[in-house]
């Protein structure tokens, strides 16, 4: 794109973020500790998902300093239902090292706030543009698929090294005036118009200089190579009440899928074992004869994984010594306790 075409592209692309872009909550500030906190949340899920999130997490810890200490099990109750909890810990851990090195105050520079956990270099940039103003790339996969689709890059974006080709892309293209519009205005374009498929075209700012508008097929891009086959696990889930009305609990380790988080009895399904029996012995319960009442049959989706879970409420007549990391709670403690979306399901069902 020659010079004077990119000046056009900037303006157009500024102008129309200006006028058209969505009233959005993380919008209405500067601060860069709250704009940090509204793009760790956009990761991998949708806009109008988080929205009550960002409002809730923001009232409850306004500051870098409110959050940075808060106890790990209140952050992953207010987190629940978001998914990919790894998020959060590496937030308030990247927090935590604001107040403590840097006094609270997020940094203004691509190379100290690389350094900060879960901070790469996409939410760098997004921090670095849209709080201090700075000409710093931010590219996610709306930037990628709006230039690929304008400036014709055939590459794979599935592969790492390709994200290098648009980083260098937007360092080029973008508004030195206006970092933060530009790299809004890229990210609302791909959200609101240059979408996967269908692309609005006719309404789209920067028809004018798009080479694959021009070329006739903009869905033809980005290229990306297919996703990693999903993985599927059956699980038998037993949610076990005592006889003073408690319900059984465990909770998960503390690295991995969905750490530290509460469930219920959870035993992947095998052809050759009961898992009731398998139960019983493990976590040192008798359970009432016939009890077992079929709760929900459903399955949740992970990134490359699959749960398909069958879920039980079973009554327990004598209870032992529980293994570590298991408890029985009240309906009231249970209410406190920060639970992946699948045991929430199945709570929701048990007390409608």
């Amino acid at each position: 794109m020659n010079y004077q075409y990119t000046k056009q592209f900037r303006q157009a692309l500024v102008q129309w973020f200006l006028e058209e872009q969505r009233d959005l909550p993380w919008r209405r500030t500067k601060e860069p500790y709250q704009i940090w906190v509204s793009e760790v949340m956009l990761q991998q899920t949708r806009v109008d998902t988080v929205i009550p999130y960002y409002n809730r997490f923001i009232e409850k810890y306004p500051t870098a300093e409110s959050l940075a200490y808060s106890p790990e099990e209140e952050l992953l109750k207010m987190w629940e239902g978001l998914g990919y909890y790894s998020r959060v810990r590496n937030l308030q851990a990247g927090v935590r090292e604001v107040v403590e090195v840097y006094g609270g105050k997020v940094p203004d520079n691509r190379v100290d706030i690389s350094k900060l956990k879960g901070v790469g270099p996409y939410t760098a940039g997004a921090i670095l543009s849209i709080a201090y103003g700075k000409p710093e790339h931010a590219v996610d996969g709306n930037v990628m698929r709006v230039l690929s689709r304008v400036l014709n890059i055939d590459a794979d974006i599935a592969l790492p090294k390709t994200k290098k080709v648009f980083e260098q892309a937007v360092t080029e293209l973008i508004d030195h005036e206006n970092a933060s519009a530009f790299n809004q205005g890229l990210m609302e374009l791909g959200a609101l118009i240059c979408t996967p498929t269908s692309p609005k075209c006719l309404l789209c700012p920067v028809r004018d200089y798009c080479t694959a508008f021009h070329e006739g097929d903009p869905s033809s891009l980005p290229v990306k190579t297919k996703k990693l086959k999903t993985k599927n696990i059956e699980y038998d889930v037993y949610i076990i009440r005592d006889q003073q009305g408690r319900f059984l609990m465990e909770k998960r380790p503390d690295a991995g899928l969905l750490a530290n988080m509460w469930q219920f009895i959870m035993i992947e399904r095998q052809a050759d074992e009961n898992s009731l029996t398998k139960v019983q012995k493990q976590y040192n319960v008798t359970l009432e004869h016939n009890s077992k009442e079929t709760i929900l049959s459903f399955s949740h989706v992970f990134s490359h994984l699959k749960w398909h879970i069958d879920s039980y409420l079973v009554d327990a007549v004598e209870t032992n010594a529980n293994p570590e990391n298991t408890a029985y709670f009240t309906k009231e403690q249970i209410a406190n306790l920060p639970m992946p979306v699948p045991m929430l399901k199945i709570w929701g069902k048990i007390n409608a």
